[in-house]
């Protein structure tokens, strides 16, 4: 049975922030990729690394002083539902 997880955002220091694990690189890789491409429609771009198969997101709004507006929340809540359909075990 493979389960799906829910993203839980940090709000801290004018920023939204998630820490994700998945199975390995590959699936890492794909989902920020898929975060991409939704980034990228929505022209609001997250700030984010990758190591193997954790994946550290955080989103303000740069031209907005670096604080947290409903651009973030709007790519947070795309970021979470592309989340919500991997497969984690």
């Amino acid at each position: 049975m493979h389960k799906t997880k829910n993203m839980n955002w940090t709000e801290k220091d004018d920023k939204l922030t998630a820490k994700l694990k998945f199975r390995d690189f590959k699936q890492a890789f794909s989902f920020m990729t898929s975060v991409a491409l939704e980034a990228e429609k929505m022209n609001h771009h997250p700030d984010w690394n990758n190591v193997y198969n954790n994946v550290h997101i955080t989103l303000s709004t740069h031209d907005e002083g670096n604080k947290i507006t409903e651009k973030d929340r709007a790519l947070a809540g795309a970021i979470s539902k592309i989340y919500s359909t991997f497969k984690l075990d």
